[in-house]
């Protein structure tokens, strides 16, 4: 069962959702939505950061199916 919650919010900050939000979208979808974005745009920089790491601070696979053993 869920429960609906209040969030409190500046009047400025409801309008920026505001104008985010679609015609017949709800704000709930609307939250979704950008918690969505969000947690890809920390998935694709988590991926950045570990393309731009030295070879030698990663594990070699080898090494790390012998741990898995």
């Amino acid at each position: 069962m869920s429960a609906n919650k209040r969030i409190p919010a500046t009047e400025e900050t409801w309008k920026e959702l505001h104008e985010l939000k679609e015609p017949g979208q709800t704000f709930d979808e609307l939250l979704t939505e950008l918690i969505q974005e969000h947690q890809e745009r920390r998935l694709a920089e988590r991926a950045r950061e570990v393309r731009e790491m030295d070879e030698e601070e990663l594990t070699p696979h080898d090494e790390l199916r012998n741990l898995l053993e």
